[in-house]
């Protein structure tokens, strides 16, 4: 029985992990008032009549703390891409010198700011339900060894331990929370 509940223990903390990861993938997207390829990461673009991230079909830098550069590797691509930057909806303009696309990031407004802390915390909140969802595969696959025989003393411990995972896992989202919040925030 040990042994099934370490298995219930490892699928608890990789499940948290993938949970973690996603939403650390998600903070990166909130840009946080200066300029950074990862901003452009969602953007697909129509190459060849099917959708492509445009990281497949260009090289983005930053160019200073305030200037995107796009450097499409087709010419031809350029309206293409500026579509989809434009699509994307997140409230960028690309400017076409007919080489390369530039993009200023304007800088955040007050106001500006205290909506990204509060799309911020929607991401945290929504990583905290999958953690918790976690934690409830976890409890059922407990309560199922119970019914195979697990003794009350057993379950009660592993009950705990899967809390326990549950609470260190939700420490790191707040801590992320903290460190993006704080990012977005600084002037």
């Amino acid at each position: 029985m040990t042994e099934e509940l370490e298995l219930i223990y490892d699928e608890c903390k990789d499940s948290n992990q993938k949970t973690l990861e996603h939403l650390e993938n998600e903070l990166i997207k909130i840009r946080a008032g200066k300029a950074s390829p990862s901003m452009l990461q969602g953007v697909m673009i129509e190459y060849y009549g099917a959708l492509t991230p445009l990281q497949q079909v260009a090289n983005v830098n930053t160019m200073d703390a305030r200037t995107i550069v796009v450097q499409p590797w087709e010419k031809a691509l350029l309206n293409d891409i500026a579509r989809g930057i434009i699509n994307a909806n997140l409230g960028l303009n690309p400017q076409n010198n007919g080489e390369q696309l530039l993009i200023a990031v304007p800088p955040l407004t007050e106001e500006r700011r205290r909506d990204l802390v509060k799309r911020a915390k929607v991401e945290a909140e929504n990583g905290k339900v999958g953690m918790r969802n976690n934690r409830k595969d976890a409890l059922d696959l407990i309560k199922d060894l119970k019914k195979e025989g697990l003794s009350e003393d057993m379950e009660k411990d592993a009950e705990e331990e899967v809390q326990k995972i549950t609470n260190a896992y939700s420490k790191k989202i707040d801590d992320l929370l903290e460190i993006k919040e704080k990012d977005i925030m600084t002037v």
